[in-house]
């Protein structure tokens, strides 16, 4: 006979209470850094606060799709931005732009050695975890491998939330750029129109790349939709401001809930791994940086963004708030998520990895 017990609770009883909670401590968050004057609130205060929550214990877990449908909105404000004057520099942008495979490869020469001989992780996850691509595609190219999963997810993590948490001050103290841009028009100054036709493009670019497995599907779907639309002078709105704030209240609570569960030795072994290899980073991304910005190929704001190696999400909203190149920015950083996921299994087979046979 079986036991009520035995049969699997209903997702509002298993997984809603500890979104709810997620998303009321987000929010809290959210409050505390607007009240007290702090920048970006929607960014930080979600992300801080669902950190703390998380190390202290709180049962916290993300928005699963709902999260990841509001990063749609980054891709079309990035889609938006590509305009016919963009594409004319292109040319440009080119002297500049190969710089990122060399960058790629430094990465992984000094990183993968790292993780595997400093650190003592095993090749698999040390060369998942040296490579700087998105959190989720590294992650599951990882698991294919056989790699730590939980250890890639909290060193990617933990990149993201430092490079995230230390760029701002950095623009500020050694740009000295203000991070007051407006994010966007109100959405009542955004035709209804337009409105809709960036939902549907929005829709139409996340599902449609999911479909033909497009890496990074909820942002550069949209984002090529929202390019052709753009190119062709049909849409001519970035998202409303309401929109994007919205974007960015899921990226820092899905960063901050990321560390739910953490042990003392995952903190003792993975996290300080992510740190020590941030700072490898920081050395690497300077060199290319001066290298571009001294050459004359970049202004040193859009050279600091487009080679520093955080999310691309992340990237955008820095982009648009400090009033940098958007464009500029997002070609380095769309080059450099192609370079790393479209050469991570050429490199796993080279180096000798091979798929985990269930």
């Amino acid at each position: 006979m079986t036991s009520h017990s035995d049969h699997p609770r209903p997702f509002w009883r298993r997984k809603l209470p500890r979104q709810v909670l997620a998303l009321a401590i987000s929010a809290m968050g959210t409050a505390l850094f607007h009240q007290l004057g702090l920048p970006l609130p929607f960014l930080f205060g979600p992300l801080f606060a669902c950190l703390a929550a998380a190390l202290l214990g709180a049962p916290l877990i993300g928005t699963g799709q709902v999260a990841v449908g509001a990063r749609t909105i980054l891709g079309l404000a990035v889609g938006a931005s590509i305009t016919p004057a963009v594409m004319q520099q292109l040319p440009q942008m080119a002297a500049s732009v190969i710089f990122v495979p060399v960058y790629v490869l430094l990465i992984g020469l000094i990183g993968i050695p790292f993780f595997q001989r400093v650190c003592g992780f095993d090749r698999a996850t040390a060369y998942y975890a040296a490579m700087p691509g998105g959190l989720q595609d590294m992650v599951v190219f990882g698991q294919e491998a056989g790699a730590d999963v939980r250890a890639l997810a909290l060193i990617h993590a933990t990149r993201i939330l430092i490079i995230v948490t230390i760029a701002p001050l950095l623009m500020v103290n050694l740009f000295h750029v203000t991070l007051s841009n407006p994010i966007g028009a109100p959405a009542r100054d955004v035709p209804l129109d337009q409105l809709l036709l960036m939902a549907a493009a929005a829709f139409l670019g996340w599902k449609g790349g999911e479909r033909i497995r497009l890496f990074g599907a909820a942002i550069i779907g949209p984002l090529i939709v929202a390019a052709i639309l753009s190119l062709s002078g049909i849409l001519h709105q970035r998202p409303p401001a309401e929109a994007l704030n919205v974007a960015q209240f899921f990226i820092g609570s899905a960063i901050g809930v990321s560390y739910v569960g953490v042990t003392l030795r995952e903190l003792r072994k993975d996290v300080l791994a992510g740190i020590a290899f941030v700072m490898i980073l920081a050395i690497l991304a300077f060199i290319m940086m001066e290298i571009v910005v001294q050459a004359g190929f970049a202004q040193p704001i859009e050279g600091f963004l487009s080679f520093t190696p955080g999310g691309q999400a992340e990237m955008t909203v820095l982009a648009i708030i400090s009033g940098a190149d958007l464009g500029f920015i997002v070609v380095h950083h769309l080059v450099r998520l192609m370079v790393v996921i479209a050469g991570a299994p050429i490199m796993a087979h080279i180096i000798g990895l091979r798929a985990r046979r269930e």
